[in-house]
């Protein structure tokens, strides 16, 4: 089998839109469990809501739902599924850049990328580009060109890989982890689940995630689900059983003593800081 990898693209030029060719929702693994094919003069850009075995030109990258492939024009490209899979998509025509002596410009982004906690945003982004392509096509290409230059300017993207990343061709588990909580704050979420997902152990995902980020998968999962339901009891009305349920803690009296054990403070008391009614 091919070994798995994070190896950079052919580098691509965000310095100006792409033109978008085709976007939309793509469902596969529903009729066969796998594809193979080419697009000869076009980017591929895809953002995953399953999980499933990528190969781009030989060299094989693990997908993870929230995590992001982008794969230059004429790549020989390989999906095997595991069942039905859908995704967003862009195709994109854009031109590439040329490498420098350092190679610095073949690291901004990469085959397969895992954008973390702006997973959000970019998700927003590419919902949109869809939405708008028949009546707003310049929407699209902003929205897709904004994607872009979030994924190039992630930390690891503009300085190579910092301390504590793995080398190349391991896979990212910490950041697969957390491309995935981010994608599911509002859905029931267990530490077996999350590795399950992202192709390890739970044991393994625990010791490598608490390494990395000094707290466990429970403890990030929590955390973030906190600072999401801050947000929305201090910048909206919404009710506080609504918001609650938004971050995946329905019941209200685990998430008054969820948002008391990381903050401090009751959902009222939180709300009161920002002043919504």
């Amino acid at each position: 089998m091919s070994p798995r990898s994070t190896s950079a693209a052919a580098p691509l030029d965000v310095s100006e839109p792409p033109v978008v060719v085709n976007q939309g929702r793509g469902t596969h693994g529903v009729h066969r469990s796998e594809d193979v094919f080419q697009l000869p003069q076009l980017w591929s850009l895809h953002l995953y809501a399953y999980a499933a075995d990528l190969e781009v030109d030989g060299v094989a990258h693990a997908i993870t739902p929230g995590s992001v492939s982008l794969v230059p024009p004429a790549s020989l490209i390989r999906y095997r599924y595991r069942g039905p899979s859908h995704h967003l998509y862009a195709h994109l025509r854009a031109p590439r850049l040329a490498a420098g002596p350092d190679g610095a410009a073949a690291s901004r982004l990469s085959v397969l990328m895992h954008p973390g906690a702006d997973l959000p945003r970019i998700a927003e982004l590419m919902e949109s580009a869809v939405a708008s392509a028949v009546a707003r096509p310049e929407r699209t290409r902003a929205d897709v060109w904004t994607v872009l230059l979030r994924l190039a300017d992630r930390p690891e993207a503009l300085a190579g890989r910092p301390a504590g990343e793995p080398a190349r061709g391991v896979p990212d588990y910490v950041a697969a982890t957390v491309s995935l909580v981010e994608s599911r704050l509002a859905e029931p979420l267990t530490v077996p689940e999350v590795a399950a997902a992202v192709g390890v152990s739970p044991g393994h995902l625990t010791r490598v995630f608490s390494a990395r980020t000094g707290e466990t998968v429970v403890g990030y999962l929590r955390r973030r689900r906190v600072e999401h339901a801050r947000h929305l009891l201090t910048s909206s009305t919404m009710s506080i059983s609504a918001v609650a349920a938004s971050v995946g803690i329905p019941d209200l009296q685990a998430f008054n003593k969820t948002c008391r054990a990381v903050t401090g403070r009751s959902p009222r008391g939180l709300r009161a800081e920002g002043g919504a009614g």
